[in-house]
């Protein structure tokens, strides 16, 4: 069964490559959280590991974002 792909942007973000406003939408595909900027393409993808490992010990998240 497919997927479905909810993709919401991220109000007040800027790309990091173009520099454009409000232009980065967030989704998830398999499993993978996806960023893509609909002006220039730019993409990024962090998976549920990554973002385990990116956090410190002494720090609480409180949750991170998931598209559902």
């Amino acid at each position: 069964m497919s997927e479905k792909k909810r993709k919401r942007f991220i109000a007040g973000a800027v790309c990091p490559e173009c520099q454009a406003m409000d232009t980065l939408m967030l989704f998830l595909r398999d499993n993978v959280e996806h960023v893509e900027c609909v002006e220039c393409g730019f993409s990024k993808s962090q998976a549920d590991d990554d973002v385990s490992q990116a956090t410190r010990k002494d720090e609480n998240v409180i949750g991170v974002f998931k598209p559902e």
